[in-house]
């Protein structure tokens, strides 16, 4: 995979496993209800089990998408990357500028709505809500 611009993708040519995958900012210091504009939209294939699919990624690549929502800024767009020892990262396009992002055990973590999930973001560990799981 190069870091440049993503092409087109059409939902009807994957496999029905795929969900888009909402991420809202949980409760932390500076932010006492969490805040629902600092978020993450991944689009991922999730197993039987709510889990990250990895053999369904290896398949479509290309399609594990994430943007990385801020106020006030435009989406950062990346790909969902499985890294050699088995975790999975955010890596961001080339104009992004900002340093790949790491999940934590996301490959344990189960994908739906009420659960928590952490990723570390430029060194800090923030933790995330899952909002939503939808089909495509």
């Amino acid at each position: 995979m190069t870091k440049g611009s993503p092409s087109a993708i059409l939902n009807t040519s994957l496999p029905a496993r795929f969900r888009q995958i909402r991420l809202e900012l949980a409760r932390e210091p500076g932010h006492p209800e969490g805040a629902s504009q600092i978020a993450y939209v991944i689009v991922a294939p999730l197993d039987e089990n709510d889990h990250i699919d990895a053999e369904t990624w290896r398949s479509h690549r290309e399609a594990c998408r994430v943007a990385r929502q801020r106020p006030q800024q435009a989406d950062s767009l990346g790909h969902l990357v499985h890294r050699p020892g088995g975790s999975w990262a955010f890596q961001y396009d080339a104009d992004a500028a900002i340093p790949d992002e790491t999940g934590y055990h996301f490959g344990d973590e189960r994908f739906v709505q009420g659960e928590y999930v952490s990723i570390r973001e430029e060194g800090d560990m923030h933790t995330f809500r899952v909002v939503s799981v939808s089909r495509l």
